[in-house]
């Protein structure tokens, strides 16, 4: 018999509407409220102060190990900005400012940076998941709701960050395969910052686009200039629509760059260069999104100092109520609590046992 082709989609389109000079495709222009351009203007900013500011909390022992987000704003404020509140936010460990947005506060951030169980409290009613830190494991938890909303034939979404290294875990591939099977409404989003830690994108995969591997599962795809925040917004409108209304997944690739450090205990010099990064620097997300803002007469160089003062006065008040709450928190018989809804009996006997001990002063 002879060969016969099959007839499988190939084509991946890449959408970029702000390029880095500030220039706009018009008709790409996506219709956003100047209310919510503006807002995302300013969790762009707090998101990059708050991120500089915890840098330099941790070179000062004052936090613990955190994964910086400046560079990767965009990449997430672009996708969360399309979601309603009772949809669901699966982040992974880089996505600050789009928790901020979603209502998390600064404060539960350096409460979870200090090692205090407090930051990873989500209140009733804010439909989002605590950090995950295991690479891509998050995935499945995403699919997961996602699978339990269109059990429940509700019209919420749920979206997942994660990083490009995620791309190479097993969790990526079963989500993705569990969602083209059964038409999930979840949205994976991809921050593609071309390294998995000190691993560069190139040794990961030799397919052309990570957005490409959405064809393999029967999913949409696309690819999107990370650093442009009209292009993710436009990118995760039309995903979360076409989830709304029954149609499935879509994996959504944000080209984006780290600037700074994997983490706070990573020494990028080792293996990259720094051309390279200050070539990235060029391509920054806020400066090229406030050129788009002024042209539009949104904002004026002193609006923007004056949303400067304000987020740097925001963050300090932030600092110093978790250092304040610190003082209160760290009592060693909250061990006890959350573990079980009824205390078993042999635990409120050693929980009885500890606080007779630390009453007393006793070393145990």
């Amino acid at each position: 018999m002879p060969r016969t082709k099959i007839d499988i989609p190939d084509e991946i389109d890449h959408l970029s509407i702000l390029d880095e000079k500030g220039n706009l495709d018009n008709d790409l222009e996506p219709k956003i409220p100047d209310a919510t351009l503006l807002k995302l203007h300013h969790y762009m900013l707090l998101g990059r102060r708050f991120d500089e500011r915890m840098l330099r909390l941790q070179r000062q022992g004052r936090i613990g190990t955190f994964a910086p987000i400046s560079g990767q704003e965009a990449a997430h404020l672009g996708a969360v900005a399309t979601m309603r509140a009772s949809d669901w936010m699966v982040p992974a460990f880089r996505e600050t400012p789009a928790e901020l947005w979603r209502g998390r506060t600064m404060e539960s951030v350096l409460l979870f940076h200090n090692g205090y169980n407090e930051g990873s409290f989500v209140e009733p009613g804010r439909n989002d998941l605590p950090l995950c830190v295991p690479v891509g494991s998050q995935i499945l938890h995403a699919v997961g709701i996602g699978w339990s909303i269109k059990y429940r034939r509700q019209d919420d979404v749920a979206m997942v960050f994660f990083g490009d290294g995620a791309t190479s875990e097993g969790d990526f591939h079963e989500g993705l395969n569990f969602a083209g099977v059964y038409q999930i409404p979840v949205i994976f989003v991809c921050q593609n910052n071309q390294w998995a830690i000190s691993l560069p994108r190139s040794r990961q995969t030799r397919s052309l686009t990570l957005a490409q591997k959405a064809v393999a599962y029967g999913i949409e795809g696309i690819q999107v200039d990370g650093n442009d925040i009209l292009a993710v917004y436009a990118a995760a409108a039309e995903a979360v629509l076409r989830a709304r209304s029954g149609r499935g997944a879509t994996l959504i690739e944000c080209i984006t760059y780290r600037m700074t450090v994997h983490t706070t205990a990573d020494d990028p010099k080792r293996y990259r260069t720094e051309e390279d990064v200050a070539a990235w620097r060029k391509r920054d997300p806020i400066e090229r999104y406030q050129k788009y803002l002024l042209r539009k007469g949104l904002l004026t160089d002193g609006k923007i100092e004056a949303e400067e003062k304000a987020i740097q006065d925001k963050v300090q008040a932030a600092v110093n109520r978790a250092e304040e709450r610190m003082k209160s928190l760290g009592d060693p018989l909250n061990m006890f609590d959350h573990a079980y809804a009824d205390m078993p009996p042999h635990l409120s006997v050693q929980k009885e046992f500890l606080a007779r001990e630390l009453s007393q002063g006793t070393e145990v």
